[in-house]
């Protein structure tokens, strides 16, 4: 039965919720698809409704023609609602295109499946009960409301796409690109303008902020500040220009106006996006900022603990007070692991894919790029725990003699006695020998040695007995324990002699050893023994040996003298040689 469509108050009326309901309803869309254009297939109507039910979830989706939302309709069991709405776009989209065909044609027809929209005799769909669900109203009225909308819309689609309305538009969108372009020149012309008048009128008054002779903001950036801030509105402002004019320009034409609709969203969409996932996951951030705060009170109690130790207010058995911060940062990376784990659930995205492909390559990276990263890491707790050396000590590591000034996890920092700043990988240190001047110097004293070679004609007693003289003359060097000397070679031409003598300050052993030098040349030029070994070219006329009256020359003194004597011997006369060693005895 043929209805003639007619618009009555109450229709019109019907039409204003329809316009919006469509959009708020276009959720899914299935793949699958099927032709409607059959023939309708005749069935009992108590069978037609049980058919047409919906199962499941309400399927719906929007009929896109002409990149504007005409209407929603539903799925029905083996007929998905995305493969609807695409066959009735197409159906309205080939009878837009065929210019020959009477709008006035267009009617709707009462069948036993709903309400048939039709194209003449050719079917454009069907409004179904299920249809009509979706909005609201009956078939009927909701029918001839599609119907009105079917019209204008390919009126409207016909008439965009005349010659004479194609040229209108092209001339109009021809004369808006001129007008941009001219207030682009026009608002870079008064950008560079500002710039310059600011500078010239304000640029000497802006001075520094200060509070109570304390720089708080510099004049420079105040200045970029204030440059900042202009180009910051003048790119605003181009910005604006150019979407109003994209906006009005594309949707001139037919085919891009689809693309002008939605330009905006471009730019809100993943603003609205990040938004919407904030608030999503604000239930996860607020359990990681709870999370955070625990461990940032937990992290303050140890390193209130462990400052305590190292400042000697509070004393731990068998724990040294220089452990206490290399101990905090262990503590530190331990309880931040321990944070991570916990956190990593509930941080945004970390269960997508792209996460997870993303903390894997890091993973790769720092596992190929921090072996000595790690290796000097371990290092640096290894020397800290096995107490190597401390801040203050004098060292010598390697070929390099310095005082250690900071010991950090990765390096040791050194400095030398030329006021070099040394740099020692940890890892270095602990694959090499350390000699550390200062640990024992602390409670039994640094020996300073040195040696010189002196022929085989002078007395040894008279040798040692300079030597001890030089070392008693020595300012700086322990009179407990005594000096001592060590005969360390008989060599082809002279016989080494080495002197020993304790000092309680490791950093000026060089400033000693100069003292010390000093006062052996002076003790043996007084003595008149030369310090110098001769090299052998032939057999001399008198063999080179000590006669046994000569044996205790000057400065020496003979064990009968020694008997005789007081104790204390005067300031000008020579010490006396430590206890008699396996080389000290007396031959005769």
């Amino acid at each position: 039965m043929s209805r003639t469509p007619s618009l009555s108050p109450l229709r019109i009326l019907l039409c204003l919720p329809l316009i919006g309901a469509p959009a708020a309803s276009a959720a899914a869309q299935d793949t699958e698809r099927q032709d409607t254009t059959a023939a309708p297939v005749r069935v009992q109507p108590e069978k037609e409704e049980k058919e047409l039910r919906p199962v499941g979830p309400v399927d719906s989706a929007s009929v896109l023609f002409d990149g504007r939302v005409l209407f929603a309709v539903r799925g029905i069991p083996g007929f998905p609602a995305g493969d609807r709405a695409d066959g009735i776009a197409d159906r309205i989209r080939q009878l837009a295109r065929d210019r020959s065909f009477d709008l006035g044609a267009l009617n709707t027809r009462e069948a036993n499946l709903g309400i048939e929209i039709r194209a003449g005799d050719e079917l454009l769909f069907t409004v179904t009960h299920i249809d009509a669900e979706l909005v609201g109203i009956p078939r009927l009225a909701l029918a001839d409301i599609y119907l009105d909308h079917i019209r204008d819309t390919v009126a409207e689609y016909r008439a965009d796409r005349e010659p004479r309305a194609l040229l209108f538009r092209g001339l109009f969108a021809l004369a808006a690109t001129v007008v941009l372009v001219l207030v682009l020149l026009l608002l870079r012309w008064l950008y560079r303008r500002s710039l310059s008048v600011v500078e010239r009128r304000y640029g000497a008054r802006v001075k520094d902020i200060t509070f109570k002779s304390v720089q708080i903001i510099r004049a420079d950036s105040l200045r970029k500040l204030i440059d900042s801030s202009l180009r910051g509105l003048y790119g605003l402002t181009v910005l604006s220009l150019v979407y109003v004019y994209l906006n009005g320009v594309l949707g001139l034409f037919p085919w891009t106006r689809g693309f002008a609709r939605s330009l905006l969203d471009l730019v809100l969409d993943p603003l609205r996006t990040i938004v919407l996932g904030l608030f999503g996951y604000l239930p996860n951030l607020l359990f990681i900022a709870i999370l955070a705060l625990v461990t940032r009170f937990l992290l303050r109690v140890i390193k209130l603990y462990l400052s305590s130790i190292a400042r000697g207010r509070l004393h731990i058995r068998n724990f040294e007070p220089e452990w206490a911060w290399p101990t905090y940062r262990l503590i530190r990376i331990i309880v931040l692991a321990f944070f991570v784990v916990v956190a990593y659930p509930y941080i945004p995205g970390s269960g997508s894919a792209a996460f997870k492909g993303v903390s894997i390559f890091l993973g790769i990276i720092v596992s190929l790029g921090s072996s000595s990263v790690i290796g000097n890491v371990i290092a640096g707790y290894s020397m800290t725990y096995r107490r190597t050396f401390k801040v203050g000590d004098r060292v010598r590591i390697g070929d390099e003699i310095g005082d250690v000034r900071e010991i950090r996890l990765l390096v040791t920092h050194l400095r030398s006695p030329k006021n070099e700043e040394i740099v020692v990988p940890n890892s270095v240190i602990i694959g090499t020998n350390v000699v550390n001047y200062s640990s024992i110097a602390r409670r039994e004293g640094l020996i300073l040695h040195t040696t010189v070679g002196i022929g085989y004609e002078v007395p040894w007693r008279q040798v040692e007995a300079m030597l001890l003289e030089a070392a008693k003359r020595t300012e700086g060097l322990r009179r407990e324990p005594p000096p001592f000397v060590l005969q360390r070679a008989l060599g082809d031409f002279c016989v080494t002699y080495e002197l020993n003598a304790y000092c309680d300050d490791p950093h000026g052993m060089f400033a000693l050893y100069t003292a010390l030098h000093r006062n052996i040349l002076d003790v043996f030029n007084e003595y008149g023994v030369q310090i110098m070994t001769p090299s052998y070219e032939g057999d001399p006329e008198e063999p080179k040996i000590v006669s046994q009256d000569r044996w205790f020359e000057s400065p020496a003194s003979s064990p009968e003298s020694q008997r005789h004597e007081p104790a204390a011997q005067s300031s000008d006369g020579p010490s006396s040689p430590p206890a008699e060693t396996p080389s000290g005895s007396d031959p005769a």
